[in-house]
């Protein structure tokens, strides 16, 4: 046999233990239910992570909702494709809170998307729910831990749920069935490039 032949079978052999691991791993996964899915992290690309899940699951013939917090009245990209999908929106469109520089008015408009959220939460036709940015609104306090962490406990058996931003609270990060952390390498705007269209929003 050449070496190269003996190269080719530990592969070979190599390979199709994986594969017993794999498969393994896929016969023992049998329970069918929606999962909280946390995104959260320093780094950039955890609503974009959101939305790419929100485009798969709408490929598929899933319904899906999205709730954006802390965007403002600009031109989002995701929106303005999704929403042709039936992809239903509820924005909070005030903007990030060291604009508005009003508790007050900002609370409002967090609890006003967040009542959207709760229905979003108890409707059986949704398959996939987008929370993008809710973190912030339980850390500012605008939204109560306790609502957030009920509202999910109690959805439909179904749904799954994805939640998206920095600082996601312990509670939200043991209720998750799968969590990511976005690390923060380098960013472009730190070094002064101008957002981008299309590629940053």
């Amino acid at each position: 046999m050449s070496n190269e032949d003996n190269q080719q079978d530990r592969y070979q052999a190599r390979q199709q233990r994986v594969k017993e691991k794999v498969d393994a791993k896929i016969a023992a996964a049998k329970e069918e239910r929606g999962i909280v899915i946390v995104i959260t992290g320093n780094g950039k690309g955890k609503s974009t992570s959101g939305f790419g899940t929100i485009a798969r699951a709408v490929g598929h013939g899933l319904k899906c909702g999205v709730a954006q917090f802390i965007k403002g009245t600009w031109d989002n990209g995701e929106r303005n494709l999704l929403e042709k999908l039936g992809v239903s929106f509820h924005v909070m469109a005030t903007g990030f809170t060291w604009e508005t520089q009003n508790k007050a008015a900002d609370t409002a408009a967090a609890q006003g998307v967040w009542e959207k959220c709760r229905q979003m939460l108890q409707d059986d036709t949704l398959n996939v729910v987008l929370l993008d940015e809710l973190t912030y609104m339980v850390s500012y306090g605008y939204v109560e831990l306790e609502d957030v962490l009920t509202a999910l406990q109690n959805r439909p058996l179904m749904q799954t749920v994805i939640i998206t931003g920095r600082g996601a609270h312990r509670e939200l990060l043991e209720l998750a069935d799968t969590v990511s952390e976005v690390k923060n390498v380098k960013h472009a705007f730190q070094a002064g490039v101008k957002a981008q269209k299309g590629v940053d929003w």
